[in-house]
C-alpha cells in the first residue's frame, strides 16, 4: 500500500465556454476500471444529446490502468489532454468526463487540446484535491487521573485522535504516520512516565486533508 497520494475529494462538475461550445467536466473518484465505465455511461446518459462526451481515467497504486476516450473529436486532441492532466496533477483513482455542445466555430486541434486541458483543471480545482495518507492506529490507555492531561496532549498534537473510549482505564486511539509509530510511542511512554499500556496492533486506514 502506498504510504500517500492525492485523488480528488469526490464528485464535481464546472463548466467552461470557448468560442460559444460549452465544455462541462464531470469528476469522480473511481478505485476500480469497472467504477470509472460507469460514471462515464451515466454521463453519456444525461448528455446523449451532446456532441462529445470524451473522457480519461487512472487507477491503480501504480496507474496499473490508463485509458483515454476522443469520443469522435480528432485522435489525440481530448482523451489524452485529459489524461495528462490527471498525470499532472499526480492523480489516482480518478475519472475525468468532458462533455461538448458544438457553439459553431471550430477550434482546431491545438485550441481542442488546450480547452480539454483548461477544462479539465478548472473542474478539478472546483472538486477539490485530497492527499490520501496511509496511517497506523496506536491504541494505549491510561489511568482515568491522566485524562484530561493526554487528551490536551494528542488534541494540541500533530497526531489525529481517532477516538476516546471510556473502559476501566480510559483507551486512547490515535492515528500516525506508518512511519511515526516508534516515535509516537516513545512519546507517549514518556509523557505517561511509563503508565501507558500500549496496545500492538498493525491496523492500519487512510486519512485525507484537503490540499
Amino acid at each position: 500500500m502506498l504510504s500517500s497520494y492525492y485523488t480528488v475529494k469526490g464528485y464535481g462538475e464546472h463548466e467552461i465556454n470557448v468560442q460559444k461550445s460549452r465544455f462541462i467536466a464531470y469528476v469522480e473518484r473511481a478505485e476500480t476500471e469497472q467504477a470509472a465505465q460507469d460514471f462515464i455511461q451515466s454521463i453519456k446518459k444525461k448528455h446523449h444529446d451532446a456532441n462529445h462526451n470524451c473522457s480519461a481515467y487512472l487507477i491503480g497504486e501504480n496507474d496499473q490502468i490508463q485509458k483515454a476516450n476522443d469520443d469522435g473529436e480528432p485522435s489525440g486532441t481530448a482523451g489524452v489532454p485529459i489524461l495528462e492532466v490527471l498525470k499532472k496533477r499526480k492523480l489516482k483513482n480518478t475519472v475525468v468526463v468532458i462533455t461538448r455542445y458544438f457553439g459553431g466555430i471550430k477550434l482546431g486541434a491545438g485550441g481542442l487540446i488546450r480547452a480539454y486541458g483548461t477544462s479539465t483543471s478548472e473542474g478539478l480545482d472546483a472538486t477539490g484535491i485530497v492527499e490520501r495518507k496511509l496511517m497506523n492506529i496506536v491504541a494505549f490507555r491510561v489511568n482515568y487521573s491522566l485524562l484530561g492531561k493526554f487528551e490536551n496532549e494528542i488534541r494540541n498534537s500533530e497526531y489525529p485522535l481517532k477516538t476516546i473510549n471510556y473502559l476501566d482505564d480510559v483507551e486512547f486511539q490515535v492515528n500516525v504516520p506508518v512511519n511515526e509509530r516508534d516515535t509516537l510511542i516513545d512519546w507517549i511512554t514518556d509523557l505517561s512516565s511509563g503508565n501507558a499500556h500500549i496496545s500492538d496492533t498493525s491496523e492500519t486506514e487512510y486519512l485525507e486533508q484537503e490540499v
